[in-house]
């Protein structure tokens, strides 16, 4: 099979490339491979255009657990819905890519990475996004990459790129960034507190190996690439867009800068003044078919322009606000009655409600991917529902967005929460947004923070978040926006999330609408960001200033105990038949750890008690000179076998059973008898010698 092979440099990682014909019937293929992590690449672009008044694009990373040599745990043994991880990684590829297109381009275009080995050392993921900004490169689909991509850890103050898994089980800092030669375009991160100016930093050493990745997919895209195609894009032109302008400019922005109006008034009258220039292009332009769509971009062209140009201009926000200023805050904990923890959070119109629910171990998620098996004791869940923006529509479950703000939440709140063996809790938190007006995401780390000091979990400190704008020009000039609404989101060139605590970051996200942005404009909005998340921080202190001294009376108690691991299979019993017995006769929950822990819980203490009791007379180990009181098993002529507790025998020699000689066993004692016994010697193959004549009698 004839191949080419290329090489991409990381840090001191070398990632082979290899063009080859798998593949061969998409626009670009391309196979990258480190270490003995292999991901596949193609794209593909449809041949016609489709009627869709966006731009199409689709990505797909799919996990396949061949990969990593596991077949699916599922009953059909083969993958099916993608895995949370699997649909967070496509969003990492699509949020890099999707900003190097132009966005009148109506064809299909797909990208699918396959990972077809996985060594669990080198991730797959940076390999994707590399992989899938070569595919692209390398084929006719018109592409303004190629973009890089790269992770950056941090290991008692040194940056490692493109860490290893084991590496970054040492990491306080997980940093993947994406970007062009010279800018930034694309940022993922979870950290523990990790200071602004040394993310600063880390974006300087990821901007560095960025622009070298870049530069060598130049050479290969130059030596394998397609010639681009020529699509037929309909542009309006100057006269088209000069009649546009003429009809609704003035008018977007009296309802833009109109006072007192909320964003559903605004959203309501812009939408009217939509359809009304529509209802004119329809009929003034009815021969051109494009004309409405085209209408429709100059339109919303025309948002962006003034909304951009009374900020560069004249600092000024729709609602009034300065730049670096929040919008009013409400914070309360402890809304609802029967939740184990709950907090309502809004800022401005955005308002998140979260809810606690605590439950026992044996309530944790087992992780089953084709990366990992583990459990998982903490989980953030978001809810975005249609009434949130005042639209009605179709309520089927968590997608691509409530997952993944879900999991951003979540990683901003991982580094606060009590550690398991301190706090032996599964923790589910779920955000509610019951209205949405920007940075509900981050609304959702407020309102969980508020949640969890209500619900009495012993949180390590207070984590907030904040989302962050920006606004440029072609001169370079630029304002970054604090707390941004929904249209300066929408129509704003960045949506930077910037969560953590009072001591540092802990976690982030970055999309962009243009090329990218500069190392500077990260600084600036990290800095504008702490100082808005302090100020949060203080609002949350005054509805609950910290956690509860104690859990909801709703919540089950926890206890734990310690076993010998050697003695797990006398808990559980053949078959579960003596853990099964327990829990139907105390009405606990019971969890054993491999290494011994035992984790019993229930709402009622005296089940608790009980239970323990139990576990611990199945699992107590007897010593030389504990007295007992035995149940008599077994009478020979040699003396008798004492149960001195649940599978523990010891036996009472005929000349320990009384002071006095004893002719005959049974004229002592006889099965069932219960008898008071001393542990007088324990041999080297653990048989208990017993004796019932030193044993002080207990009333």
């Amino acid at each position: 099979m004839e191949s080419k092979t290329f090489s991409l440099k990381a840090g001191d990682k070398v990632i082979k490339v290899e063009k080859n014909v798998m593949a061969e019937q998409a626009n670009g293929s391309i196979l990258l491979e480190c270490g003995e992590t292999v991901v596949l690449c193609t794209a593909v672009m449809s041949k016609n255009p489709s009627d869709l008044n966006y731009f199409p694009l689709n990505v797909e990373y799919q996990e396949k657990y061949y990969a990593s040599g596991k077949i699916p745990g599922s009953f059909l043994k083969r993958e099916g819905r993608p895995t949370e991880s699997s649909i967070l990684t496509s969003r990492l590829i699509d949020r890099c890519l999707r900003p190097l297109f132009d966005h009148d381009i109506k064809n299909n275009i797909q990208v699918v990475v396959t990972p077809l080995s996985v060594d669990l050392e080198n991730q797959p993921d940076i390999l994707a996004m590399n992989a899938a900004s070569l595919a692209l490169g390398i084929s006719d689909i018109p592409f303004l990459g190629p973009v890089g991509a790269v992770r950056i850890g941090r290991i008692n103050g040194k940056f490692i790129i493109n860490p290893t898994e084991k590496e970054m089980e040492e990491s306080d800092l997980d940093l993947v960034v994406a970007g062009t030669k010279d800018r930034i375009n694309m940022v993922e991160a979870g950290a523990f507190e990790v200071k602004e100016e040394d993310i600063v930093k880390a974006f300087e050493v990821a901007q560095f190996e960025i622009s070298n990745l870049v530069k060598e997919q130049e050479d290969i895209i130059e030596q394998i690439g397609k010639e681009k195609a020529n699509l037929d894009i309909k542009k309006p032109d100057e006269n088209f867009i000069k009649e546009i302008k003429d009809r609704v400019s003035e008018k977007i922005e009296d309802i833009l800068y109109k006072q007192g109006a909320q964003k559903q008034e605004k959203m309501n009258l812009l939408s009217d003044l939509k359809n009304e220039l529509l209802e004119y292009i329809e009929t003034k332009h009815e021969d051109d078919k494009d004309a409405k769509n085209m209408a429709d971009k100059v339109f919303e062209e025309e948002v962006d322009r003034i909304t951009h140009e009374k900020i560069l201009k004249e600092g000024k926000r729709s609602d009034g606000r300065k730049p670096d200023e929040l919008r009013e805050i409400h914070v309360k904990a402890g809304i609802l009655p029967r939740t184990h923890g709950s907090g309502f959070f809004k800022r401005g119109t955005t308002q998140a409600l979260t809810l606690l629910t605590l439950g026992d171990p044996a309530s944790s998620q087992i992780i089953d991917t084709m990366e990992e098996d583990t459990k998982k004791y903490f989980m953030h869940h978001y809810n975005f529902p249609p009434f949130s923006v005042g639209e009605a529509g179709p309520m089927r479950g968590p997608g691509r967005r409530d997952i993944g703000h879900g999991a951003l939440a979540e990683r901003a709140l991982r580094p606060i929460i009590p550690d398991h063996k301190d706090f032996p809790y599964t923790i589910r938190l779920v955000s509610e947004i019951l209205s949405s007006n920007g940075s509900s995401s981050m609304a959702s780390v407020c309102g969980s923070s508020l949640a969890l000091m209500d619900g009495g979990v012993p949180i390590k400190k207070i984590a907030a978040g904040i989302a962050m704008g920006l606004m440029t020009d072609k001169d370079g000039n630029y304002v970054v926006l604090t707390d941004i609404q929904g249209p300066e989101d929408h129509h704003g060139d960045m949506d930077f999330k910037a969560a953590g605590t009072e001591d540092g970051i802990t976690a982030l996200q970055m999309d962009v609408k243009i090329d990218g942005v500069t190392i500077e404009m990260l600084r600036d909005t990290l800095k504008q960001a702490k100082e808005a998340r302090e100020k949060i921080i203080e609002k949350i202190k005054t509805a609950i200033p910290g956690p509860r001294k104690s859990i909801s009376k709703y919540a089950p108690k926890i206890e734990m105990i310690n076993i010998d691991p050697d003695k797990i299979g006398l808990v559980i019993g053949a078959g579960g038949k003596t853990i099964n017995s327990i829990i139907e006769d105390t009405g606990v929950s019971i969890s054993i750890e491999d290494d011994g822990r035992v984790f019993v819980s229930s709402t009622n203490d005296e089940a608790i008690k009980k239970a323990i009791k139990i576990i611990e007379s199945l699992t107590k180990e007897a010593k030389i000179g504990d007295i007992f009181e035995g149940t008599v098993t077994k009478v020979a002529d040699f003396g008798a076998f004492v149960e001195i507790f649940p599978s523990k025998e010891g036996l009472v020699h005929i000349s320990n059973l009384k002071n006095e000689r004893v002719k005959n066993v049974r004229d002592v004692v006889k099965e069932g008898d219960k008898v008071f016994v001393k542990v007088i010697n324990i041999d080297d193959e653990g048989r208990v010698q017993l004796s019932m004549k030193d044993a002080k009698q207990k009333k």
